[in-house]
C-alpha cells in the first residue's frame, strides 16, 4: 500500500515550532533557538546529532518563521557550482529584495577545506545564514574559521516517550487514510527500540510494514514475528567511524578504570555486536593494562597481549570470550597510574628544557679521551639515595610518586 507514493516521515515533517518534536533545550519555551525566533533574529549555526533527530526539519521551519530564502544543497550531489549559485542567489536577495537567505548544507562534514573556505566571507559579511548539519564531530570535520563564525547545537536522540508520541500520530493518520495497523504494545516497543532515537527510522519501518500489506481494516492482530521478519533490523546502531565508535569504546574504558565490569562487558558487548574489529578492542585493552593498572599487576600487561594475539589468530566469533576474559580481568585487577604519570611529567620536562646536560658521571665513555674529560667518572651502579642522576637544572626532581 502506498499513500500518495510519498514517504510517511515526510508526509509527517513538523512545519511549525509547536509541531516539532524532541530537542526541548533548543526549541523549548527556554531555549535558544526559539529565543532568536521570537526576536526574529537567527545567527549561522551547526546542528551537530544522529541521523533522524530533526536537524534538517528544523532548518526549514527557522526559514519559514523567518519567510527566509530557503536553499538546500549536500555535498553527496553538489560540488563548489553549486554552492557559488547558492551564494549568488542569496546575493541576489540581499542586495535586491533585502529578503534573508537560510542555506542549509546537510552532511557539511563532507565539504572539502575548499569548499568550507568559500562559504566564508559570505557568512561573515551577512550575505547568508548557514546552516549546516552533520552527524560528526565538528570540532574534527569543519575548519576552524567557519566554525569560529557559527553555534554549534547539540542534538540529542528523541526519548522513548516522544518517540511514542510520534508512533501514535502516524497511526492515527493512517488511519484517517483508511491504512489500519492492529500492532500490540509488545510491537510498538520493539519498533520504538529499533529506532534507536531516530524519528525518521520509526516512521520508514511503520511505513514499511503497512507497504508489505501488514495494514487491516478487521481486527486480525499482528504478530512480532512477522514484523522482525519484514524489519530485518538490528537495533544496535554504531557507525565504526562516527562517534558512536569513540564514545562506546570510551565508556568501555572508563568502566574498566571504575572497576566495574557489568558495564565494561555491556559496552564490550555492543561494539562486538555490532562487528567492531576485535583487534581494536584489544589493542585499547593493552593499553589500558600499562595506563592504568600498571605496577599494581604486571601481570594484566601479558594478559592484554594474549588477547590481542588471539583475537589475531582466530578472530570472530570465538576471540569474543577472550575479550569477555580480559575484560573482566582488567575490571577487577588493582589500579596504580604511577608510572605513566610519572613518564608524562618528565616528558613535560624535556620538552620544557630541551636537552639538558647529562651529568657526566653517567655519560658513555668508549675512548680514552673522554674519560679524561671526565665522563663515566664517579659513576655507581648502586648510589646512595641520595646521589642522582638527573641533569643538574632537575636535581631532586621526583617523577614516580
Amino acid at each position: 500500500m502506498a499513500i500518495e507514493n510519498i514517504p510517511l516521515p515526510e508526509l509527517l515533517r513538523p512545519k511549525t515550532l509547536d509541531e516539532f518534536l524532541g530537542q526541548e533545550h533548543l526549541v523549548g519555551p527556554q531555549g535558544p533557538i526559539r529565543k532568536l525566533l521570537e526576536n526574529r533574529t537567527i545567527n549561522s549555526m551547526i546542528f551537530w546529532g544522529s541521523p533522524g533527530v530533526g536537524k534538517t526539519t528544523l532548518a526549514r521551519i527557522i526559514a519559514s518563521e523567518l519567510k527566509a530564502n530557503f536553499i538546500e544543497i549536500s555535498p553527496t550531489v553538489s560540488g563548489v557550482k553549486d554552492i557559488k549559485m547558492a551564494v549568488d542567489n542569496a546575493k541576489k536577495e540581499f542586495f535586491g529584495e533585502k529578503t534573508l537567505t537560510v542555506l542549509f548544507v546537510d552532511e557539511i562534514h563532507r565539504f572539502n577545506k575548499a569548499q568550507q573556505d568559500y562559504l566564508l566571507p559570505h557568512v561573515e559579511n551577512g550575505t547568508l545564514i548557514l546552516i549546516g548539519a552533520t552527524t560528526e564531530n565538528p570540532s574534527f570535520e569543519v575548519v576552524a574559521p567557519l566554525l569560529s563564525r557559527t553555534r554549534v547545537y547539540k542534538f540529542t536522540p528523541v526519548s522513548a516517550k516522544d518517540m511514542e508520541l510520534m508512533l501514535h500520530k502516524a497511526m492515527d493518520f493512517l488511519k484517517n487514510k483508511g491504512v489500519v495497523l492492529n500492532i500490540s504494545y509488545e510491537i510498538k516497543e520493539f519498533l520504538i527500540q529499533l529506532s534507536n532515537g531516530d524519528v525518521r527510522n520509526l516512521l520508514n519501518s511503520l511505513d514499511t510494514l503497512t507497504r508489505a500489506g501488514l495494514s487491516s481494516k478487521h481486527s486480525d492482530e499482528i504478530k512480532l514475528e512477522q514484523v522482525k521478519n519484514i524489519l530485518q533490523q538490528n537495533p544496535n546502531r554504531y557507525d565504526k567511524k562516527g562517534d558512536e565508535h569513540y564514545d562506546t569504546i570510551s565508556a568501555y574504558i572508563k568502566s574498566m578504570r571504575a572497576s566495574q565490569p557489568d558495564a565494561a562487558l555491556y559496552y564490550l558487548a555492543r561494539m562486538v555486536d555490532a562487528g567492531e574489529d576485535p583487534k581494536f578492542i584489544a589493542r585499547r585493552m593493552v593499553v589500558f593494562a600499562s595506563e592504568d593498572v600498571g605496577i599494581a599487576d604486571p601481570t594484566a600487561l601479558q594478559v592484554a597481549i594474549s588477547v590481542f594475539k588471539t583475537c589475531e589468530v582466530i578472530g570472530y566469533p570465538e576471540c569474543q570470550f577472550n575479550l569477555a576474559h580480559g575484560t573482566v580481568y582488567m575490571c577487577k585487577a588493582p589500579k596504580n597510574r604511577s608510572s605513566y604519570d610519572a613518564y608524562f611529567s618528565a616528558l613535560e620536562d624535556v620538552k620544557k628544557f630541551g636537552n639538558l646536560p647529562i651529568p657526566l658521571d653517567i655519560r658513555n665513555a668508549p675512548t680514552k679521551l673522554m674519560k679524561e674529560f671526565g665522563y663515566g667518572k664517579g659513576y655507581q651502579a648502586y648510589p646512595d639515595k641520595d646521589v642522582s642522576y638527573l641533569p643538574d637544572k632537575l636535581k631532586g626532581k621526583k617523577y614516580l610518586r
